[in-house]
């Protein structure tokens, strides 16, 4: 076997290994987003996550993490409106915070944003953020409205 198929061999092995391990146990498809989001460091880019390193080495644990977080944002794109919202409630059913102070921070500080993989499409990019902020509009309304920050 060539270096380079073995190598793809190990990335999808890894890969394998984070979906059976630990997405699958993840309830929300943006739950999913946000726990690969957590795992990128903001310095340099790079996924990091400990066992699967010791198992597969750094790199091959980086690439893993890169391809699982492309297919769950791929995922989630493939929604229509209504699954995407179904979706958006069961992840803020499992948050510890109310579901109010959770819309009132996204919309003050944007965080929805950072689950966005590096490697997305700009077109993607932008249906994603159109799509959410609707769907944080949405949430708001039913949640009683849009209440001012009193931290604002």
């Amino acid at each position: 076997m060539k270096s380079t198929e073995a190598n793809e061999s190990l990335d999808q092995r890894a890969v394998a290994d984070v979906w059976r391990h630990t997405l699958s146990q993840i309830p929300s498809v943006f739950g999913r987003l946000v726990y690969l989001a957590g795992l990128r460091n903001p310095n340099s880019g790079h996924y990091e996550h400990h066992g699967l390193a010791l198992v597969f080495g750094s790199e091959h644990a980086n690439r893993a993490l890169k391809k699982s977080h492309k297919q769950v944002f791929a995922d989630w794109l493939t929604f229509n409106f209504e699954q995407q919202m179904a979706d958006l409630n069961l992840y803020l059913m499992d948050l510890p915070e109310d579901k109010k102070t959770v819309l009132q921070a996204w919309t003050k500080l944007k965080t929805y944003r950072n689950v966005l993989p590096s490697n997305a499409k700009p077109v993607d990019k932008r249906l994603y953020l159109g799509e959410l902020e609707i769907l944080l509009d949405l949430l708001r309304g039913a949640d009683g409205g849009d209440v001012p920050d009193p931290d604002s």
